[in-house]
């Protein structure tokens, strides 16, 4: 394994915004061997597993650098306790039935809940917590929504296996569990996240074009 190799590495997986994926470090470092990168990636994992103020964590599949949350009050300290923009008690529960039915329309979503979620799912969409991953061959053949990479790496989580029972991800979030998911203890099939919406593209639909009739839900900023 090279010695340069693994502070490389550290270097990519800083300096990517987003879990930057073993698939990744293997194109980037294409003149490398894969196991020399896999060595280079678990001897770097390990450096991290040791006290200090920064840890590696995997998450969607990839790899992160982050602060370790007992130090979070002081890093919010430098940042002058900047204010982000909270999810309404109504997208969270529309967000948790997508979590834990998805695939899943808005009408089915509507039912569970009781409530028309159209605003909705437009916060949730503009968030980049949900896309569109199809229709679902039905009569009007209503769109499916499901979660993203985002979804995962915003939770903490590695994939949609990883999903706490309704009522603990509830309480940690602080809303009522939709009567509707009370029953919901096992985590949904996980949807391949480069599932494109069926019919004229993905683009077209995220950009709101009309296909057969019916729109995408387009965002509510008044109330989420």
């Amino acid at each position: 394994m090279s010695d340069d190799l693994k502070p490389i590495i550290e270097a990519l997986i800083f300096a990517s915004p987003e879990p930057i994926t073993p698939k990744v470090l293997f194109k980037l470092l294409a003149s490398e061997p894969q196991e020399d990168i896999e060595a280079a990636l678990a001897s770097l994992k390990a450096d991290y597993d040791r006290p200090g103020g920064l840890q590696m964590v995997e998450v969607a599949g990839g790899y992160q650098i982050v602060t370790r949350p007992e130090l979070n009050e002081w890093v919010r300290r430098l940042f002058h306790e900047r204010t982000t923009q909270k999810l309404s008690v109504a997208a969270l529960e529309t967000l948790a039935v997508i979590a834990y039915k998805q695939p899943v329309t808005a009408p089915e979503i509507a039912e569970i809940r009781g409530v028309n979620t159209a605003g909705v799912l437009g916060t949730l969409i503009e968030r980049h917590f949900i896309k569109i991953v199809g229709r679902k061959p039905v009569v009007g053949r209503p769109f499916m929504y499901a979660t993203t990479r985002e979804f995962l790496d915003r939770f903490g989580l590695n994939d949609i296996s990883d999903l706490p029972k309704i009522e603990d991800m509830a309480e940690v979030l602080g809303f009522e569990p939709p009567t509707g998911l009370a029953d919901a203890r096992e985590a949904p099939v996980p949807l391949p996240f480069d599932a494109e919406p069926q019919g004229k593209g993905a683009a077209e639909e995220a950009a709101g074009g009309d296909l057969d009739g019916q729109s995408p839900p387009s965002s509510d900023k008044t109330v989420h």
